[in-house]
């Protein structure tokens, strides 16, 4: 209807923002640290409007955040929006600072002296540890730390990441859990023509693991894991299921109505049995295993 208002989100209502008096004048420069999706999101959206100027701090080497350092390296698809990142960095306004780390090469306070705002950008880098006994003992990791060695992160490059034993165990099972089991699993030969860091893919070629047990709390209804995820894992590696779990996703299966778990419960009804042998190295997933101790 003429002159009524467009709906606005209620995930995202407006607010008024205090009125800012910046410290310098001059065209609006804005400092982003950081340099993953959103910091970089965050540059394109700034840099349409005019007159604005953008200055993007990273404390590595190397741009773009967890695309790089937490995608995994058999899934380059992903990795492509690096692609348009690279044409935002080429605006005009857009300036990087490469391996400065703010709190330590730069404060705060300065880059507000020198910019009207400052942008965190950073994300959260520390995982969330399961309260249980054993957590931290040598063998044991976390998945921010695995995903960030096999993906060259320095800060992770000398992690002691453990292949020497036959099973290796990943408790919770979303989509990291399976990107983590997947690369595990996969022949290092496959692994070969990635992007994935050196170091990780001469352990890969000298491991003894056979099976990566993904350990779930819940019901495979419940599987946090998406089904494009779940189909890239099964076209790409042998996974299983023992014959309790198998019954229990063939009861969820029955009385299942969402169709995008339906969907899942039907991909997870025609995995192998793990009863059979181990001819390579194979996933296999688990339901209503609670942690007590490593």
């Amino acid at each position: 209807r003429e002159g009524k208002l467009p709906p606005t989100s209620k995930l995202a209502p407006v607010q008024d923002a205090p009125i800012v008096h910046p410290r310098r004048s001059g065209p609006l420069t804005v400092a982003i640290v950081g340099s993953g999706p959103a910091a970089m999101y965050a540059a394109d959206e700034l840099l349409t409007q005019q007159g604005v100027r953008v200055n993007v701090f990273e404390k590595l080497p190397t741009p773009y955040g967890l695309v790089r350092a937490g995608v995994a390296p058999d899934h380059q698809n992903t990795k492509r929006v690096t692609t348009l990142f690279d044409r935002i960095v080429a605006l005009p306004g857009f300036t990087f600072y490469l391996n400065v780390e703010v709190g330590t090469d730069v404060t705060h306070d300065e880059l507000l002296t020198h910019h009207h705002a400052v942008l965190y950008a950073v994300g959260a880098p520390d995982d969330r540890r399961l309260d249980i006994d054993g957590v931290g003992l040598p063998g044991t990791a976390t998945a921010t730390e695995v995903v960030a060695w096999y993906n060259g992160h320095p800060d992770f490059a000398d992690l002691r990441v453990d292949l020497g034993g036959e099973r290796v165990v990943v408790i919770g099972n979303g989509n990291v859990a399976l990107d983590v089991a997947r690369i595990l699993a996969t022949d290092p030969d496959a692994l070969a023509g990635t992007d994935i860091a050196d170091h990780a893919l001469a352990a890969l070629r000298a491991s003894q693991v056979q099976e990566v047990l993904i350990a779930a709390r819940r019901g495979p209804a419940a599987s946090a894991f998406t089904l494009p995820e779940l189909i890239g894992l099964t076209s790409t590696c042998e996974v299983v299921l023992d014959a309790t779990d198998h019954e229990r996703v063939l009861a969820d299966l029955a009385r299942e109505t969402d169709p995008l778990t339906r969907n899942k419960l039907e991909v997870l009804s025609k995995l192998g049995d793990a009863s059979g042998p181990i001819t390579r190295p194979r996933i296999r997933l688990a339901y209503q295993l609670t942690p007590q101790r490593v």
